[in-house]
């Protein structure tokens, strides 16, 4: 087995444990990425990738990482000492995904990336420098949206508040959207009729004032139920 290339991505901060994520190419057929590279008390190693081991509850059989104290579907409390240990006493919390089975091949691994991210770091200093590892754009920065190229939905913040405090909060169409073909903005004056929620309104005024959502109910059923009966 020979490997012939590695690409290392070098963490932002160096005084963390985690200093740099690798992948490795196998006889330039098989690449195996996420590759770890960790600072340890005896200096830095390579981590292969792996996966979070997980459990079910008892009681609705949800899966839960074997560090959850309680179940994430049901609030059930998890004994916290389950995780199986190793033959130094450690918790089992993480299984490799790929690994090398023969001691000196993993030890033929890690020589080589740990050569690679020497010359990585040298590299870094260099002006003009750019990283080869592939992370498919996850570190890239989201583009923000454009309000101008959404539909009328999205347009709602073109909308400007009408002025006065007794039509505080309501809004009026801009030109734009008031042009716009079977709008659903209205604007709202005199000549147009409360909108629906009026009545839950005066409720929640209501509840407001009497401080108690059970008492605004009762009190609007005493006053519909009001004289029932007398004829």
């Amino acid at each position: 087995m020979e490997i012939t290339e590695v690409r290392i991505k070098l963490m932002d901060d160096p005084q963390d444990r985690l200093q740099a994520f690798c992948s490795i190419t196998i006889d330039s057929c098989f690449v195996i990425r996420d590759l770890k590279i960790i600072q340890g008390t005896k200096g830095p190693f390579v981590a292969m990738p792996s996966r979070k081991l997980t459990d079910r509850c008892p009681r609705c059989h949800m899966k839960n990482h074997l560090r959850a104290h309680y179940c994430n579907q049901c609030g059930a409390k998890l004994d916290e000492e389950r995780a199986a240990k190793d033959d130094d006493g450690r918790a089992k919390l993480y299984a490799d995904i790929a690994h090398p089975i023969k001691s000196e091949c993993r030890d033929d691994i890690q020589q080589v990336v740990l050569d690679s991210f020497s010359d990585e770091q040298v590299r870094a200093r260099e002006p003009g420098y750019v990283c080869r590892y592939d992370d498919y754009g996850e570190e890239n920065f989201a583009r923000l949206y454009d309000p101008d190229e959404g539909d009328l939905g999205a347009r709602r913040d073109r909308l400007q508040p009408v002025p006065g405090p007794a039509e505080a909060g309501r809004y009026e169409p801009s030109e734009a959207v008031a042009n716009f073909p079977h709008h659903r903005f209205q604007p709202r004056d005199a000549d147009h009729p409360q909108p629906p929620h009026h009545a839950a309104s005066e409720r929640a005024e209501k509840v407001h004032s009497n401080g108690s959502p059970a008492t605004a109910v009762r009190e609007e059923v005493e006053e519909e139920s009001f004289g029932a009966g007398i004829l």
